[in-house]
């Protein structure tokens, strides 16, 4: 698991194993959220196994798979109301994170400047800047 911190309250990864989850419960991580959708590869483990790892780890779980279709305004709304209602640090992965970041980036549209949220995912090895024009958006 190649953690990578945006900032004090969000991390990202790439496809992790249901043995992550005990691991990311130590480094304090309330909340999982899976940006990826099942079935991308055959050695993928299936969403309902990172689920149940989560919930028996004490974790909240969230799938908010992002595919071949795109992002849609449900799903930043629904990563912002994830974002928001957690009580700890929250934990999104993708196959390889950037996935995860575009959601998160495209979430804090309106809270921060586009340049603090393309600057953040940047320092996570991101490079988000293609968004700043919706970024500045409310």
């Amino acid at each position: 698991m190649d953690l990578k911190r945006i900032n004090d309250h969000v991390s990202v990864s790439g496809q992790i194993q249901p043995e992550d989850v005990a691991t990311l419960k130590l480094l304090g991580f309330t909340t999982i959220v899976n940006n990826r959708p099942d079935g991308e590869a055959p050695d993928q483990p299936g969403g309902a196994e990172i689920e149940a790892a989560a919930l028996a780890a004490g974790l909240a779980y969230h799938a908010i798979p992002l595919g071949r279709d795109g992002v849609n305004p449900d799903m930043v709304a629904r990563t912002k109301a994830v974002l928001e209602g957690s009580d700890g640090k929250v934990f999104c992965y993708c196959r390889s994170g950037t996935r995860s970041t575009t959601l998160w980036a495209l979430s804090q549209a309106g809270e921060e400047p586009a340049e603090a949220i393309i600057a953040q995912a940047a320092e996570a090895g991101y490079d988000m800047s293609h968004l700043a024009g919706y970024l500045g958006q409310n």
